[in-house]
């Protein structure tokens, strides 16, 4: 037997090349690598299965009571904005003197400018007058809003906020500049504004200006968790994210500092752009957020923290979508509850997925089978792996 020793040396050569090609790759996209594979793997290991930690310390805690109009020392926003627009009578009787009943309180996180979205929204998913005449619920409609960040723009703004308002009367809006880095104090504008405002609102919605809901679908599974009697209470629902690490990299919007947040993983939270809680919940947070300092910016990582230290727990719902457009077919829209990433095809999809000469749901053994094989064709494949789960097409 002889041993060919070139083919031996060509054949070790072609491994150090393809070797040294891989590694090549792996530096230069490590970043990326490390944070969708690596930390989420470190994250979702030392939050499930070496340590349970709380994800608080004493710096989160507020131990004066919050100050009107003023900012702590070290940066942490310890404040209660003034209100700019208000309506405090949105959710009482005509007569004003008594509560009205309210299924569902929507609360939409609107940018000021986007005046055309939330035009669509009352034209569409958040129509209260859809609500009460075809769906027989009362449905209260408000948009969350701080000023424009832009000092040259915001009077002009301003007055076309307020030249909205009179006709519509939905806007809420507080003094605070509304940018990314001030959604915690949307999120802590819901909380406070329905505690005052609508405290009997069975579940209390909060939904991204950019989201599509399927307002019957949503209606139908609000109306069976009341008629269940046990699941109307302590409910925190929507697209749960468990074990997800801080970005540590500077350029991201997402970026937080280790000193901001030292742990290596987030609380359990459902994704902001749509999540539902019960008006119970909707409590307990409001109270979080007395003593919770608000200094972490990424709204839905503070909405996790609040629900932590409440004793409050996250529902995965399968048609909750994550970051991603949900597929357009009839056998989805069955099902879907949110979709996002909808900035100027809101009516379209409305009228698509409330069509009642659509493929509806009583379809038959044989259109089950159908819808249940598309649904495994759509949401099964990878790149709708951040709508909804795979999961959804055997629910």
């Amino acid at each position: 037997m002889f041993i060919n020793f070139r083919r031996i040396h060509k054949f070790q050569c072609v491994q150090l090349l393809t070797t040294g090609l891989i590694l090549c790759m792996v530096m230069v996209c490590w970043e990326d690598l490390d944070h969708h594979v690596v930390s989420h793997v470190k994250s979702y290991t030392y939050r499930y299965l070496i340590n349970s930690y709380d994800f608080l310390n004493s710096s989160f805690y507020v131990k004066s009571s919050r100050k009107y109009g003023s900012n702590s020392a070290d940066g942490a926003s310890l404040v209660e904005y003034p209100y700019l627009i208000n309506h405090a009578g949105k959710c009482k009787s005509r007569d004003g003197k008594s509560w009205d009943d309210v299924l569902l309180l929507l609360f939409v996180k609107s940018p000021p400018e986007n005046i055309e979205q939330r035009q669509a929204i009352r034209d569409t998913w958040g129509n209260e007058s859809f609500g009460w005449s075809k769906l027989g619920v009362n449905v209260k409609l408000v948009f969350a809003l701080g000023i424009h960040p832009d000092v040259w723009k915001r009077s002009k703004v301003q007055s076309a906020l307020l030249q909205e308002d009179r006709v519509y009367h939905d806007l809420i809006q507080q003094n605070f500049v509304d940018t990314f880095h001030n959604l915690t104090a949307k999120l802590i504008l819901q909380f406070q504004w329905s505690h005052k405002y609508c405290p009997q609102a069975h579940f209390l919605m909060s939904a991204d200006d950019d989201i599509f809901i399927h307002m019957p679908n949503l209606v139908k599974y609000l109306q069976q968790l009341l008629s269940s009697q046990s699941r109307a209470t302590d409910l925190w629902v929507g697209h749960v994210h468990r074990g997800s690490p801080p970005v540590r990299r500077k350029t991201s919007k997402y970026h937080v500092p280790y000193e901001l947040y030292p742990w290596p993983s987030y609380p359990d939270y459902t994704a902001g752009a749509g999540y539902v809680v019960s008006g119970d919940v909707a409590a307990k947070l409001y109270q979080a957020t007395l003593f919770l300092n608000p200094s972490v910016y990424i709204d839905d990582v503070f909405m996790g923290m609040c629900a932590k230290v409440m004793g409050v727990s996250p529902q995965e719902h399968v048609y909750f979508s994550g970051e991603g457009k949900a597929p357009y077919h009839p056998c989805i829209y069955d099902h879907m509850i949110t979709s996002h990433g909808h900035a100027s095809d809101v009516r379209s999809l409305w009228h698509a997925a409330t069509d009642p000469t659509a493929y509806g749901s009583s379809r038959g053994f044989f259109g089950n089978l159908y819808c249940r094989a598309v649904r495994v064709m759509l949401l099964c494949l990878p790149y709708y792996q951040n709508t909804y789960s795979c999961m959804a097409a055997f629910t």
